[in-house]
């Protein structure tokens, strides 16, 4: 039987942009959160040090090199590379792509995820989120001459011989589907017909406190191949009221424990071993249509502060191996294979498996073992 095909969501803001050196101030990248992050209480793992790769840059191919190494050793398929694109061929951090894919190296599979929503201040910054939660960049939608012109932009990556397909067509994820004009699957797929491909696949993301199975019903309409949903997302969006009231109180009894106050830390502290069951639903993504997501940690707080986030508390990796087998367990009754993992490097998110000091490479480590003993019992 084949394994399972785990794809890692990967973040390009590890280099500076004029766009973020006028916003935050000169050579602003996502270490800039990473590195002031303070911890809010006893326990709380901040700030997180890379070791391995250093505080590196993105514009340096050894890294990028050196990243693609350790993603083989991880037992990942490949890199799904954020993309984003918002309007008339606005793009924002494409170069640690452009030159991957001009290149040719690493020569490691790859994909897109278009990001496609405007950035507000909020997602960066807490406290100029406080004074005026501005957008930085609006999300535009142009019609279909700007449509075409956003195909043709990426037709290079589509055609490569490195880009992860589904069932003969190249993959296309996209982060808010429901912001996505109806026209514009259908648009791409006829392009892509004409320029030698079968069509793209694609799949969008369901957001949170959404109900699973009526959106997406919607989004197979819609014209999506599958859907995906990252796992914090589900804390939110469970319908069991009896599962939800013991899960609050289990949080409350936490905030408790931590000794904190709720009028000055606003953020959800939720236990990590706590979460592993909301993060499978195994009736729902036993679908062919749905690809389950794996997430080693989240801790928004590098980029919110003490403000409104989310940060689950106490992920180690022999807990992230639990969750691991139990997706690959979904998986393993399936056709469609595919994984996604939420993620690569999204260090001021908290959800990365690249080597730290706490852990070296035990994530990447138990990432590894999770699929290679779910591979000797098929």
């Amino acid at each position: 039987m084949e394994k399972a095909r785990v794809i890692a969501f990967y973040l390009p803001q590890f280099h500076p942009i004029p766009e973020n050196d006028e916003w935050w101030g000169k050579g602003f990248t996502e270490w800039t959160n990473v590195g002031k992050a303070k911890p809010l209480f006893k326990g709380h793992y901040q700030p997180r040090v890379p070791a391995d790769l250093g505080y590196y840059d993105l514009r340096l191919p050894e890294v990028r090199e050196a990243q693609a190494e350790l993603a083989r050793e991880a037992g990942i398929e490949g890199f799904c590379y954020w993309h984003y694109w918002f309007g008339n061929g606005k793009r924002l951090l494409e170069r640690p792509f452009n030159e991957v894919l001009a290149s040719g190296k690493p020569d490691f599979p790859f994909c897109l995820a278009w990001a496609n929503h405007s950035w507000e201040a909020k997602e960066w910054n807490s406290e100029e989120a406080k004074r005026n939660n501005k957008i930085l960049i609006e999300q535009t939608y142009l019609g279909e001459i700007d449509y075409t012109k956003h195909f043709y932009e990426l037709l290079p990556a589509l055609k490569d011989k490195r880009y992860i397909y589904v069932n003969g067509r190249p993959l296309f994820y996209i982060y808010a589907p429901d912001f996505l004009p109806n026209d514009f699957i259908n648009i791409w797929n006829k392009l892509a017909i004409e320029n030698g491909l079968d069509g793209i696949y694609f799949v969008g993301q369901i957001a949170r406190k959404e109900d699973e199975k009526i959106k997406r019903e919607e989004l197979i309409l819609k014209g999506f191949d599958s859907v995906s949903i990252e796992p914090q997302r589900r804390i939110y969006a469970t319908k069991n009221y009896v599962e939800k009231f013991f899960f609050r109180l289990k949080t409350l009894i936490k905030y408790i424990m931590l000794g904190l106050s709720f009028r000055k830390i606003k953020v959800l502290i939720i236990d990590y071993k706590t979460s592993i069951p909301f993060f499978t639903q195994p009736k729902f993504d036993l679908q062919e249509d749905v690809i389950p997501c794996l997430l080693p940690g989240f801790d928004h707080t590098p980029r919110s502060g003490a403000g409104y986030s989310l940060l689950f508390h106490n992920s180690t990796p022999d807990l992230f191996k639990k969750h691991v087998k139990q997706v690959l367990d979904v998986v393993a009754q399936k056709k469609n294979k595919l994984i996604f993992l939420k993620s690569w490097n999204e260090w001021a998110e908290g959800n990365y498996i690249e080597p730290d000091l706490r852990f070296g490479k035990a994530y990447i480590k138990a990432l590894n073992e999770a699929i290679n003993e779910s591979v000797k019992q098929l």
